[in-house]
């Protein structure tokens, strides 16, 4: 029990800290709807990283499974690099987006609770029709992120496996053993990277929607 009091303690001063930070930036004429397109775009950048970093995983495991001979200690370290690189990158676009999920949240709430403020009925019809436009567009684009944020976990939970499996068999029988893994492998980086597109261009959209609305 105090282990969970203490979770809940630590989400409550998080979404205090968040509100606080909220009012000081509209105190400074920065709204919501500003920090919201900065993180999306935050967020888009990440997925490019991701999927740039994807890639070069994609292309280090092209190699090792031609691999002919050559140094194996080099060839395990690459690997290796690219493993904890691409773990970096997923782990950077899971918390841009939870920080864009924060901010939506937030203005959602206040655009619903303004609504009751509006004495003009055309003005509030209005208000109201962008409000659910904006919601839709928002949860199309954050369907498509987190499906691309899903599919990173069992990829690199598998380059972490084979990278596991190199470091205590260094020779080219073992190179040879993963070479059906390898190319299982490769097919899921592949639609990884191509989920991470489709999140990238959903989230243009979505900014784009957002600056008209």
């Amino acid at each position: 029990m105090p282990y969970l009091l203490t979770i809940l303690l630590s989400v409550t001063l998080l979404s205090g800290c968040q509100s606080a930070y909220y009012s000081a930036m509209e105190k400074v004429g920065v709204h919501k709807r500003d920090i919201m397109v900065d993180r999306v775009e935050d967020t888009n950048k990440a997925q490019q990283d991701a999927q740039e970093q994807f890639t070069s995983a994609l292309d280090a495991l092209k190699a090792l499974n031609q691999f002919d001979g050559g140094d194996l200690e080099t060839a395990y370290n690459d690997i290796n690099d690219q493993y904890e690189a691409s773990s970096d990158a997923a782990e950077k676009v899971s918390e841009r987006i939870a920080a864009t999920e924060d901010v939506a949240d937030a203005l959602f709430d206040e655009w619903e609770n303004e609504l009751s403020l509006y004495t003009s009925t055309t003005l509030k019809r209005d208000s109201e029709k962008k409000l659910r436009a904006t919601q839709t567009s928002y949860k199309k684009m954050l369907t498509a992120m987190h499906k691309a944020e899903s599919k990173m976990t069992p990829v690199l939970n598998t380059l972490r496996d084979n990278t596991l499996y190199l470091k205590h068999n260094l020779n080219a029988a073992a190179i040879g053993s993963l070479q059906g893994e390898f190319t299982s492998l490769q097919k899921d980086i592949q639609r990884a990277i191509n989920d991470m597109q489709i999140a990238i261009d959903e989230s243009e959209r979505f900014i784009s929607h957002l600056k008209k609305a």
